[in-house]
């Protein structure tokens, strides 16, 4: 490897670093879903293998002998399944027939997501609320929403926004807010290795954006013990 090329590597792994974020959009080709799931985990598998090899893992072993399909499995059908729009929750909207005008809260979703500079955990709570403009949606579905786009790899301040531009959309309003409170293991398991520090992110837009009072009691709910 030339000097050129050790000084781009040295540079994207100080970006990574920084947590920055390349794009609002979660970065995918063109191609992503050409390959069915069942190839995915075959070339998966194949390649994880190699890497367990290359590490100097005995493959022979028990223990380790299902590890790399156990990988594929997990991350195309559990903790990257956010990448694929046909698991996207569907939305089914109800008329606000109890004409409640005021803020809905649904507070401490727990989500597990995956740091896309280093493929570690991201884990923590989201909190979500929305003024209804004449339309309510099931509970759950605030949950899958968070679950959906946080089980993709990611940079929190991305999927905040995400969440917050999905709940708008499927909801017909522009009042929506979502803060998320979350522990990062690329913060505490390597690196710095802070196991105390948590990161909070947060996406405010129409009445929770314009009215300082909005905000304000949103953020006060969430200090409301259970």
């Amino acid at each position: 490897m030339n000097t050129k090329d050790i000084d781009l590597v040295n540079a994207f792994d100080e970006m990574g670093d920084s947590h920055a974020a390349s794009s609002h959009d979660t970065p995918l080709r063109e191609d992503a879903f050409e390959m069915d799931d069942e190839l995915k985990m075959e070339l998966i598998e194949k390649h994880f293998r190699e890497i367990m090899h290359i590490l100097g893992l005995d493959l022979t072993d028990d223990s380790l002998r299902g590890t790399p399909k156990r990988v594929a499995k997990m991350f195309v059908q559990e903790v990257f399944s956010g990448l694929d729009p046909k698991n996207k929750p569907v939305g089914k909207l109800f008329e606000n027939k109890y004409h409640y005008n005021e803020m809905l809260v649904e507070k401490d979703i727990t989500f597990y997501s995956h740091c896309e500079h280093h493929f570690v955990p991201i884990y923590g709570k989201a909190h979500v609320a929305y003024i209804s403009n004449g339309k309510v949606i099931g509970l759950s579905k605030i949950n899958r929403i968070v679950q959906y786009y946080s089980k993709r790899p990611q940079v929190q301040e991305r999927l905040t926004m995400q969440i917050g531009n999905e709940l708008k959309e499927m909801l017909g309003t522009e009042d929506v807010a979502v803060v998320m409170d979350a522990y990062h293991m690329c913060v505490s398991s390597r690196g710095v290795k802070d196991v105390n520090s948590s990161t909070i992110t947060s996406f405010y837009s129409g009445k929770f954006k314009e009215d300082e009072k909005r905000r304000t009691e949103f953020l006060k709910y969430l200090t409301l013990k259970k």
